[in-house]
Parts: C-alpha cells; structure tokens; sequence
C-alpha cells in the first residue's frame, strides 16, 4: 500500500515563503511523475505542479509559473514543492499524488493521493 504524507504548510505573510515536502512509503513504481494540486474552499481541485521521476522535466500550471518550483529526490522517494512570492490567492490545501496516466494536469490522470497539507497566505 503506498502512502503519501505531505508537511511543510502552515501560516505565512504575502510574499513570503513555504516549502512542501511530500514523502512515499514506497517508491510508486508505477508512477513515472508526482504532482501538486490545490484545492481552495468552494473551488475545484486544480493542477499546480508536476515533476517526472526519470528525467526531472516539470511542468507549472501558469498561475505560479515563476514562483514555485518543483523537485524530487529519487534515493529519498520525496518531492518538494518551494513556493515563493506566495498571495493570498495560493490560499488552499495542497495535495500531492502518483501520476498513474494521461494528462499529468487532470485529477482522473493520477491514483494515488496524500492527505492534504494546509496553506494560508495572509495578505
């Protein structure tokens, strides 16, 4: 059974900083990329991030393009997710999840989902 544990979220001003972390118990073999969704109150589940586990190509969804950064550690089975110049808008709980396959930008696209981590940015 794979499990995903996201940390790293919390509490911080507009324009400031936080770094995401999201371990699997198991290196999801099957996955050949992880990635990032958020999910505000009220709103859709949206893409914000993904990363492929063999070649580290990644892929941003425009709205934090410049401001965050995906990453990963293939011999710690972990991904990372910096965001920088946060805004209020970034307010949501983030997700972290196993690509399985299709559009690495659609929530039917992956199978395997953490708990949520959540974020809050205070303007």
């Amino acid at each position: 059974q794979v499990q995903l544990v996201e940390s790293g979220g919390g509490l911080v001003q507009a324009g400031g900083s936080l770094r995401l972390s999201c371990a699997a118990s198991v290196r999801t073999f099957s996955s050949d990329a992880m990635g990032w969704f958020r999910q505000a109150p009220g709103k859709e589940r949206e893409f914000v991030a993904a990363i492929s586990w063999r070649t580290g190509s990644t892929y941003y969804a425009d709205s934090v393009k410049g401001r965050f950064t995906i990453s990963r550690d293939n011999t710690k089975n972990t991904v990372t997710l910096q965001m920088n110049s946060l805004k209020p808008e970034d307010t949501a709980v983030y997700y972290c999840a196993g690509h399985y396959s299709g559009s690495l930008a659609y929530t039917s696209s992956y199978d395997h989902w953490g708990q949520g981590t959540q974020v809050t940015v205070s303007s």
